[in-house]
């Protein structure tokens, strides 16, 4: 059996409200597999600590002084690179979410998300999953669509140029793009989450693609799902 503490997750905390920042420390402190392992209170401290404690995720504010959240986001993906990184936001704008897709952010979530849900989000991006709130999902799959103009758009629906996936991974595909968790996906094709995380695999490979956000915005830009629905 595998020691606990060989999986724990160690999290980096940003927020320039230090209420808000206590709370959220002592709520992911009671969660099994994960650890605090440092706080910051800006953007330049965020990059500075990120840099020392080279954490496995960082819960990091949008909005903050001296160094803005996205551009702490972009940093910190270009000095450790193996480092995770969860937005967290109070603001529906979904120009922040667009920037923080961008700048390499693995999830992106309001701040009104329950205490579970939020150790659900750092669990999930450090499994390599890109994680939204269905609402920004929603706002995200609906600029992508109207970024496929009809003269990008494939020539008769699924189009001639795409590479060739198979009946499995398409429907992983659309799941995908859907927002549906690992686990969700695995449920809901009545296979195991090692199974879908090859597929998936599979499917970045296929499409030369480098995340599942990139994979959402290829399948509606191939019209494989209506973002409407």
């Amino acid at each position: 059996m595998q020691n606990p503490a060989s999986v724990r997750i160690r999290v980096l905390i940003v927020d320039d409200h230090a209420l808000y920042r206590r709370g959220l420390l002592t709520m992911l402190d009671a969660e099994d597999g994960i650890e605090v392992i440092g706080e910051a209170a800006d953007g330049i401290e965020a990059v500075v600590r990120a840099e020392e404690l080279l954490p496995d995720v960082v819960v990091l504010d949008v909005s903050m002084p001296k160094r803005g959240g996205i551009d702490a986001c972009r940093a910190i993906k270009g000095s450790v690179p193996s480092t995770r990184i969860l937005m967290l936001t109070s603001s529906e704008d979904e120009t922040h979410l667009f920037e923080a897709v961008r700048a390499g952010a693995n999830g992106y979530l309001l701040k009104d998300a329950s205490p579970e849900e939020v150790a659900e989000a750092i669990r999930g991006v450090h499994d390599g999953q890109s994680l939204l709130s269905p609402m920004m999902a929603a706002k995200l799959l609906t600029e992508f669509a109207a970024l496929s103009s009809p003269r990008t758009a494939p020539r008769s629906g699924p189009g001639l140029d795409m590479p060739r996936l198979t009946d499995r991974e398409l429907d992983i595909l659309r799941l995908v793009a859907r927002g549906r968790l690992n686990r969700e996906i695995a449920a809901e094709l009545f296979i195991s989450e090692n199974t879908v995380r090859n597929h998936i695999r599979n499917i970045l490979d296929k499409l030369q693609l480098h995340s599942r956000t990139e994979a959402a915005l290829y399948a509606v830009r191939q019209r494989l799902i209506d973002p409407d629905e």
